[in-house]
């Protein structure tokens, strides 16, 4: 095949694993890792020998938040991303007894501008 899948199918061969999750595979679990052929059966046919491989798990890669928070307050949130640009979030009001919209605003305000001033200081101390 010119593209795609190249199916192999090696009898008698030995695979040696080295896993960091399990001690033995795990029937029908998947592994991350790389294969390599330590012997080449081919050449010693007459000798019955099996090819040889080995299996090393690897650690799977870990996962990056994509828009990291740069600022996590009572109100807002403000995310970064991956064009450098800031995003203010709300978070969820709780409206209930004593909720006073003025105040909330204020509250709103205040966060924002205490969060943003404080990243662009340092975004114009970088340039």
């Amino acid at each position: 095949m010119e593209h795609g899948w190249n199916p192999n199918t090696d009898l008698g061969c030995v695979v040696k694993t080295m896993l960091r999750s399990d001690r033995r595979m795990q029937t029908g679990k998947d592994y991350q890792g790389v294969m390599r052929r330590d012997s080449d059966a081919d050449v010693d046919e007459f000798l019955s020998r099996d090819a040889h491989y080995t299996f090393v798990e690897t650690v799977p890669a870990k996962a990056f938040r994509r828009n990291p928070r740069v600022f996590d307050g009572q109100y807002i949130t403000i995310t970064r991303r991956s064009n450098g640009s800031l995003w203010p979030n709300f978070k969820p009001m709780k409206v209930g007894a004593g909720f006073s919209v003025d105040s909330y605003a204020i509250g709103v305000c205040n966060e924002l501008r205490n969060a943003l001033t404080g990243l662009i200081e340092t975004l114009d101390a970088r340039r």
